[in-house]
């Protein structure tokens, strides 16, 4: 018999340590707070509860229920549990959530607690709920982190003979603890994003009015970091009337990077602007400005003029240096990458020259500057990557400019781990007059 008192302990054990792996692989899978609070109520139940319900606090007074999962997959809809904002908690209020959002907890209801809720100690939309899941035991526990509760995680029994027992609260405090410090991670991860995505925008230009020719532009955050980047994209007009196409990454992605392309760009702009050089050229005196200012800097970059030839007709010249080829699509669906004019990426050794070359545009065609982030996939070849961008390109070339723009990044970068910046131009049907 003792033998077995021991054997049931020390399983107990282990199956409640089982249990806080799971919760903390779950927690650290993702950095979206609803995500993570379904794959924890999904192994909250069955492992220690018959239903499980997250409630996150979205105002001072209003919580928001993000899941509500039960041993049967069909109870939560049949029984009416709503997921959303819930009503309004009284600040005045004694029950047992309004007290657990105060900060106390966590707190066991037992069947005579919930028998008692006509004295007002179990509200009655909540009351409501235990009945139609068939509950015969609970425990609210506040998601507090910081000193702030976050949340309520309420954990139900349906059967009397498994009721919750004081011993359990602190299995669900522990469990409730580190829920909530995934919540927190999750919350500032979103605010820091946030606001490194506005830093990253403030720093992109406002693209130029070229009439019947279209521009158009995306910068897209990484979705799996919260820090500033260096990819950038730029367009101008120069003094003689040509427009440029710019296109670039610093490397490193943090603030650090994020400055030396804003400084990076403001100095293209200006050697562009005085300079009346071919584009190997004028890639040539930025890097030699960029290695004597950033010793330790290394960047990418496309430079490309628009010229419009006395006929009217349209000549693309440009230079590369370490970036990914530009993207030319015809009218007809016809793709073909701008592979010339190719060099070093700046900053990585000191060139007496930069090659350029130049193709002819015909009319309508759309020709697509981009950085890596929009190609590159982990463990994959890099022409695979431009295989499928010029595969999707091509489907999209009768979709206006901004729908193709919003397409490419839908259907390629969707789950990108870098930053993602992209210019597009469209020229017009007919030759210029």
């Amino acid at each position: 018999m003792e033998k077995f008192d021991v054997d049931e302990v020390l399983q107990q054990g282990l199956d409640r340590l089982t249990l806080l792996t799971e919760v903390a692989t779950a927690l650290s899978s993702t950095l979206d707070a609803d995500k993570a609070m379904h794959r924890v109520c999904r192994i909250m139940v069955p492992a220690l509860a018959d239903w499980c319900a997250v409630d996150l606090v979205e105002t001072p007074r209003g919580v928001r229920r993000v899941c509500a999962t039960h041993r049967e997959p069909e109870m939560p809809a049949a029984g009416g549990v709503a997921l959303g904002v819930l009503p309004a908690v009284p600040p005045e209020a004694g029950d047992p959530m309004a007290r657990v959002l105060r900060g106390a907890g966590p707190l066991l209801l037992t069947a005579a607690d919930l028998r008692a809720g006509a004295d007002g100690r179990v509200p009655a939309q909540h009351l409501e709920l235990f009945g139609r899941l068939d509950t015969a035991s609970a425990i609210i526990a506040p998601l507090r982190a910081r000193r702030q509760v976050l949340g309520v995680l309420t954990l139900a029994r349906a059967d009397d003979e498994a009721a919750y027992t004081p011993d359990d609260l602190a299995l669900v405090d522990d469990l409730a603890h580190r829920i909530a410090l995934s919540l927190d991670n999750a919350r500032l991860h979103g605010e820091t994003q946030r606001i490194a995505e506005r830093l990253q925008r403030s720093l992109l230009p406002t693209l130029p009015d070229l009439g019947d020719v279209q521009l158009t532009a995306r910068y897209t955050p990484s979705v799996t970091t919260a820090e500033v980047g260096g990819d950038w994209y730029d367009s101008f007009t120069l003094p003689n009337g040509h427009t440029t196409l710019i296109i670039g990454d610093v490397t490193g992605h943090d603030l650090r990077a994020a400055v030396r392309m804003s400084q990076l760009r403001n100095m293209l702009r200006g050697i562009a602007c005085d300079r009346e050089e071919p584009p190997g050229q004028i890639l040539r005196r930025l890097d030699l400005a960029q290695q004597i200012l950033y010793t330790s800097s290394t960047a990418t970059c496309i430079y490309a003029v628009l010229e419009t030839d006395a006929d009217g007709s349209w000549m693309l010249r440009y230079a590369q240096a370490g970036h990914p080829p530009p993207l030319v699509i015809t009218p007809e669906g016809d793709t073909e990458f701008l592979e010339e004019g190719c060099s070093m990426m700046l900053g990585i050794t000191d060139l007496s020259s930069r090659p350029s070359a130049a193709t002819t545009l015909v009319p309508g065609s759309t020709v697509l500057l981009y950085t890596d982030g929009l190609i590159e996939r982990r463990g994959e070849s890099i022409d695979h990557g431009l295989t499928r961008l010029r595969q999707h390109a091509a489907a999209l070339v009768r979709q206006p400019l901004e729908e193709v723009c919003d397409e490419l990044l839908t259907g390629l970068a969707a789950d990108h781990t870098d930053d993602v910046a992209l210019l597009a131009l469209r020229l017009p049907q007919r030759p210029m007059t």
